[in-house]
């Protein structure tokens, strides 16, 4: 195999452009999880607010952050990613 040969595959441009796309996501769950966790729930345990019986920052964290990652991720699946073949050299037969 010669070295470099991936590289005029289109194949690997797409999934490069996709494994982006995925570590976008991957960042964007760590803030909002962290933000939303270390946020809200870094006060007195006194002092915090409930949601459906949960302490306000971790439903906003967890459960809702949940949510909203599986809506990206599925919004991304459908409208970014594209079919690729395995095989080399195009549809297989």
């Amino acid at each position: 195999m010669k070295k470099g040969k991936h590289k005029k595959d289109p194949r690997f441009k797409i999934a490069e452009r996709e494994a982006w796309i995925g570590i976008g996501l991957v960042l964007f769950n760590f803030i909002w999880w962290f933000g939303f966790a270390y946020g809200m729930g870094s006060g007195p345990a006194d002092e915090y607010t409930y949601i459906m019986g949960l302490p306000a920052w971790f439903f906003w964290s967890c459960v809702a952050g949940f949510i909203v990652m599986v809506i990206l991720v599925t919004a991304a699946v459908k409208f970014l990613f594209k079919e690729v073949p395995f095989e080399e050299g195009g549809e297989s037969e």
